[in-house]
């Protein structure tokens, strides 16, 4: 299996716009039940996708999907708990944008939408040249 050394710039820039249409998504569409219930979820965890791999670049695309999908888990089953410290960090905006509110089963599944479209997108559509694979030597 051919080791993987992504480009940080195409990877980086991934990251940023789809924190940036998450973002819009909530400014201009928040009133449309289905994106402000699902689709930020699932750019969510787009953007933790495309993060990791801008930060880690020499994992496995599996690896990534793996450690997306235990991420974005981990943040949802913290939401069922609550204690006044991390409920006052869920009061400030990026608290609440990162650590969300409440647990919400769909939720689950709208994270591994979202890391699956990152996968799908690493593996047919950007080019293997940008993703900066390397042949693996014996």
């Amino acid at each position: 299996m051919p080791s993987i050394n992504r480009n940080r710039i195409i990877y980086g820039l991934l990251t940023i716009s789809v924190l940036l249409t998450g973002l819009a998504s909530r400014r201009f569409f928040g009133e449309i039940s289905f994106v402000k219930t699902y689709v930020g979820d699932i750019l969510w965890a787009l953007m933790v996708f495309f993060g990791l791999a801008f930060t880690i670049k020499r994992w496995p695309v599996k690896t990534i999907l793996l450690v997306t999908l235990l991420f974005s888990f981990s943040i949802e089953i913290t939401q069922l708990y609550h204690a006044p410290w991390i409920d006052n960090v869920r009061a400030t905006r990026l608290g609440g944008l990162v650590l969300g509110f409440t647990f919400v089963w769909s939720d689950l599944l709208c994270y591994s939408v979202g890391a699956m479209a990152g996968l799908l997108t690493e593996m047919y559509l950007i080019p293997a040249r940008y993703q900066g694979k390397l042949k693996t030597s014996y």
